[in-house]
């Protein structure tokens, strides 16, 4: 049973998360630096890179969510799955997924990776599409955490994590094309795409899928993900990261983007999947597609970002917690009924809001 839960990484993401599950559950934060305003739940200062300290911070705990770069996860899930500690995060990194999925079959805990908005909602949405047919023959799926007022050729923000956004148009992607699974580089396959009267581009992107080629293989002829971006975005970044090299050094596009993006208080989320193959013999096709905006959470104001993928990660917390998952080993996030997210407590959130 969960009863006591820890969160590492107290910035956009994470102290909501902590914010969210301190209303169910009794939640304990860490950070590196001290705690910037007053939160409603205990806060702790600590270095995740420490072992002993993460040791220390986890004796009492029977669950950690990890809202850390991913870069910093594997050590985490190592001890958490060492401790037989229940483990959740945020990752889209495909080396990361893989090395937490090894950890799960040797720990009586719960390793679940990918559990925000693209990997996470998207691929429990695009799972509850396709398994309302018999014969699937294309599964597509879209996501955009964009500024609600975009200025620039970038028309971007850095909502989230820019180290995430650079290692996701980065490393290669995979997808099934033709039926076959392989690997595609990410800022290609570019197409528009129109949502709720307005025009966007989307192009491939790294991690979005999760484990869902794996899932799906021999099952289906195209099976993609893709960012969703204003007009003009991609080749921003492609003469951005290839033409003047800074795909070589990551740490400086990081910082030369953050220094000429600043973060916007108002933001949006889409989200588009369509999934097209056979119901009772009759080709059909089905879609979801909705927007998210801000909210107000707890008397304070959250970017959608931040609420969406804070709600998406405390719903698996919520449901592992309330017996309705498996309690031991690996979660996939297609592997998440839809209907039991959506009528969870935090995971309703999509159906009240989206727009």
């Amino acid at each position: 049973m969960i009863k006591k839960i820890g969160v590492l990484g107290l910035g956009k993401v994470g102290s909501l998360v902590a914010t969210l599950l301190n209303s169910k559950y009794e939640v304990v934060g860490m950070d590196k630096s001290p705690a910037k305003e007053d939160f409603n739940f205990e806060t702790l200062k600590g270095d995740v890179a420490n072992e002993e300290s993460m040791r220390s911070f986890l004796k009492d705990k029977q669950a950690v969510v990890s809202c850390l770069p991913y870069f910093l996860n594997i050590k985490i899930a190592e001890i958490a799955a060492d401790m037989n500690v229940h483990y959740f995060d945020l990752t889209e990194d495909v080396p990361t997924l893989n090395a937490i999925r090894k950890m799960a079959e040797n720990t009586n805990a719960v390793m679940a990776p990918q559990c925000g908005l693209a990997p996470g909602f998207i691929g429990i949405l695009g799972a509850g599409l396709y398994s309302q047919f018999d014969e699937i023959r294309s599964v597509k799926m879209r996501v955009g955490a964009l500024p609600l007022h975009p200025i620039g050729q970038l028309g971007y923000s850095f909502t989230w994590s820019a180290e995430g956004v650079i290692n996701e148009y980065l490393n290669d992607a995979e997808v099934i094309h033709n039926g076959e699974r392989k690997m595609v580089s990410s800022l290609d396959d570019e197409e528009i795409i129109n949502i709720n009267g307005r025009q966007y581009e989307a192009f491939s992107t790294s991690g979005g899928l999760g484990t869902m080629c794996e899932t799906l293989e021999g099952k289906v002829d195209t099976l993609n993900y893709k960012t969703i971006r204003y007009p003009g975005h991609r080749d921003g970044m492609k003469l951005f990261l290839y033409d003047l090299q800074m795909k070589n050094d990551r740490k400086l596009a990081k910082d030369i983007l953050n220094n000429a993006l600043p973060l916007v208080d108002d933001d949006i989320v889409l989200i588009y999947a369509a999934v097209e193959g056979k119901i009772n013999g009759q080709l059909r096709r089905k879609e979801f597609t909705k927007s998210y905006q801000n909210l107000t959470l707890e008397g304070q104001d959250w970017r959608a970002i931040s609420w969406t993928t804070a709600c998406s990660i405390s719903a698996v917390v919520e449901l592992v917690a309330n017996g309705k998952l498996k309690n031991k080993g690996f979660i996939k996030q297609e592997e998440i009924p839809l209907d039991l997210f959506l009528s969870s407590n935090f995971g309703s959130m999509y159906e009240k809001h989206g727009i």
